[in-house]
């Protein structure tokens, strides 16, 4: 099954990055290791997922080669990241995978609350979501005696796609056609792996959370938009409008509604509402 192996990546905690070219799913096989004692570091890498996952039980799928599929088995140390501060590893990945992305090819990603990589989008017409989404960011989460024992990160990153499927234009990009040449995914996997070890590791420092969240303000493609915000309609609030104006100290979006007041949303879909300047 293995296609190849990194060799261990000096100066990270990566010392075991596996690449294989099918796989039910990167997240389930490293949360599975996780269950079953597998140390911090390991790095799973596949050409293809059968059963990938997104956010809310949302299902990934890519063709085989045309994205970079990468999951990520964290121990935080005891009492170094707190349970309701898990979400911000996501935020962590994706500066690591911005600084990277522009290195290897100059695009500018922006980071959709709560964890899609976009651009915006050039299109205006009937459906638009105003941004093109170029990856989504996962992190599923062990807890045991009230902290995190375990932590897996998995990201889908479109690089290699021949065109935009029709079903596709007005939702979907891939880092190819952006920058108009060809990606080197392994190469852009070593130097998001090391980009994260330095974003991973400054997240746990006393200071940590705050630095991190003022990358994540300034590369934000939401905070400063009016948006719709899509809740979970069985706590009878189905959705709201407003600005999304800040980022709380746990990455959670602060919205200022339309009837004045400031409502702080943990686990919401977000739309970007048209024709609004940010």
């Amino acid at each position: 099954m293995e296609s190849h192996k990194f060799d261990a990546m000096e100066g990270t905690r990566f010392q075991n990055v596996v690449w294989v070219p099918e796989i039910p799913s990167t997240n389930t096989s490293l949360l599975e290791l996780a269950r079953n004692g597998g140390q911090e570091g390991e790095v799973l890498i596949a050409d293809l997922q059968t059963q990938g996952r997104g956010r809310r039980g949302r299902v990934w799928t890519a063709p085989p080669g045309t994205s970079l599929m990468m999951s990520i088995l964290l121990r935080p140390p005891s009492h170094s990241l707190p349970v309701r501060s898990a979400s911000l590893v996501t935020s962590a990945l994706a500066v690591a995978t911005i600084n990277a992305v522009s290195e290897a090819t100059k695009v500018e990603l922006g980071i959709k609350w709560p964890n899609d990589l976009v651009v915006d989008s050039p299109n205006d017409a009937p459906g638009d979501l105003g941004y093109l989404k170029v990856a989504g960011i996962l992190t599923e989460t062990l807890i045991v005696d009230g902290e995190i024992s375990a932590l897996v990160v998995g990201m889908g990153l479109n690089t290699g796609w021949e065109r935009v499927p029709p079903e596709l234009e007005l939702v979907a990009t891939s880092l190819n056609l952006l920058a108009g040449s060809l990606i080197d995914r392994p190469k852009l996997a070593r130097t998001i792996l090391h980009n994260f070890e330095n974003e991973y590791s400054d997240l746990l420092q006393p200071s940590g959370i705050e630095t991190l969240l003022e990358k994540m303000r300034r590369h934000s493609s939401t905070v400063g938009r009016r948006v719709r915000v899509h809740l979970d309609q069985s706590k009878g609030t189905p959705t709201l409008e407003g600005r999304a104006v800040d980022l709380n100290e746990t990455g959670q979006l602060v919205i200022q509604t339309d009837h004045g007041d400031r409502q702080t949303v943990s686990v919401a879909d977000v739309e970007h509402l048209r024709l609004d300047a940010r």
